[in-house]
């Protein structure tokens, strides 16, 4: 880095700091000291946007809607916890604020669109404000899930990480036929393990309606990979989980599937 560059972070970071002070919104953890091996994460669990970001502009359907959050994957996350036995970590801001499952550099993080929608707040958002939400939002999530994972590890109980989330049913006029997609990163045995224990009357597929390739398992990448740790990216969608009930009786039929692909791949407890 030359000595303009140099000067060109410095002012950025000081400008960071003349912004509002946002505090600090960590991750939430739920049954930290769970008995299960997997721990489960939910890095689109809210649609909230604090005060400090002035709605961002969006009107309340926009902010309800999916691109904020996704719908059903924290019900459904809490009812696999309580089946399986599993810790639970999972954001209290929305991913219009900063998506947690993308690095600070990705225009996803904090998109000035998404999908169908403008997000007026994101617009014309400056490297400093960039740096204070990632401040505020990121580094405090993923420290927190990394304790979790780094207490496990300390213990001899090698976590295998399944992150949960959900995908609406029509993308851009297209409809998707698939109802269950399971994501890996680098390694893929955990996740194709979860296709085989697949209930069988849901179409579930592996890497749809995404895949590493369109930088969806950033939290994987952080979290799992660099310890080889199993892992999956759940996506489920939501239109099978829009209610309470639905989230549950979901978590009925995933439950089976995790325990099945635990001990097809010697995941099962010590």
């Amino acid at each position: 880095m030359n000595a303009d560059e140099k000067r060109g972070v410095n002012r950025i970071v000081s400008e960071a700091v003349l912004i509002q002070d946002y505090g600090s919104f960590p991750a939430l953890v739920e049954n930290r000291e769970a008995a299960g091996r997997i721990v489960l994460v939910c890095e689109h669990a809210s649609c909230r946007i604090p005060e400090a970001w002035g709605g961002l502009g969006l009107a309340d359907d926009a902010a309800r809607a999916h691109v904020a959050w996704d719908p059903g994957a924290l019900d459904l996350a809490r009812g696999l916890a309580a089946r399986l036995d599993a810790c639970l970590v999972h954001a209290a801001v929305s991913r219009l604020v900063h998506d947690l499952n993308r690095s600070p550099d990705h225009p996803g993080a904090m998109p000035a669109r998404s999908e169908l929608f403008d997000i007026p707040g994101n617009a014309t958002i400056s490297p400093a404000e960039r740096l204070a939400r990632m401040r505020a939002v990121y580094i405090p999530f993923h420290t927190d899930l990394h304790g979790v994972i780094a207490q496990r590890l300390a213990l001899g109980l090698r976590p295998v990480i399944v992150t949960i989330h959900s995908f609406t049913p029509v993308y851009f006029g297209q409809p998707r036929d698939v109802e269950f997609g399971i994501i890996h990163d680098t390694d893929d045995r955990f996740a194709r393990a979860v296709l085989q224990n697949a209930p069988q009357a849901m179409v579930a597929r592996l890497n749809q309606p995404y895949s590493a390739a369109d930088g969806v398992t950033h939290t994987l990448r952080l979290h799992a990979t660099p310890y080889g740790l199993a892992h999956a990216m759940l996506e489920i969608r939501n239109d099978l989980i829009a209610t309470p009930a639905a989230a549950a009786a979901m978590a009925d039929r995933l439950a089976p599937c995790l325990r099945g692909a635990l001990a097809d791949t010697n995941q099962g407890e010590d």
